[in-house]
């Protein structure tokens, strides 16, 4: 489907969750379903702020081929990931996921593609600001988020079953 709705976009401005997704519902025609996952600077008695780095255009490109991957397993009709890069105090939005589609298993499947490979794949570094002043530690991938990759490798494999 060639007239779908995608929007990728990394910025150091907050943004707001309710006017990104109404507009993206607004735009992608026959919406049934809109799922939507909005990441935030985890409150933590340590942390004040965690620092956002990114690799600029080929972040932009990878999350792009994240989408586009999406689109192509499920009727997705808008796809939408907003991404903050600097410093993202505790309490604040570091990125949205949302998908729109006519019904609701392809809007939360493709939601939960676009973040487990977002979490995993797309070039972002983290560094934490602690809450006593100090500078914390650029924080390593989880193995859980490389975990939540092979369900997707899993959904493949037994959809090509008959």
């Amino acid at each position: 489907m060639s007239d779908r709705t995608i929007k990728i976009a990394i910025q150091q401005e907050p943004f707001d969750t309710q006017a990104e997704t109404d507009l993206l519902t607004r735009q992608s025609g026959n919406v049934g379903a809109l799922v939507s996952f909005s990441g935030i600077c985890r409150a933590d008695d340590t942390l004040s702020a965690l620092e956002l780095e990114h690799y600029p255009g080929m972040a932009e490109a990878q999350i792009r081929k994240i989408a586009d991957d999406a689109c192509a397993k499920w009727p997705i009709l808008g796809a939408l990931v907003i991404h903050r890069v600097g410093k993202i105090p505790v309490g604040e939005t570091i990125v949205l996921v949302a998908v729109t589609s006519a019904h609701r298993h392809a809007a939360f499947d493709g939601a939960s593609f676009i973040m487990d490979f977002l979490k995993s794949r797309a070039p972002f570094w983290k560094k934490e600001h602690l809450a006593e002043g100090g500078r914390g530690d650029w924080i390593d991938a989880k193995e859980s988020d490389e975990a939540a990759l092979s369900r997707w490798d899993q959904a493949a494999h037994s959809s090509h079953r008959s």
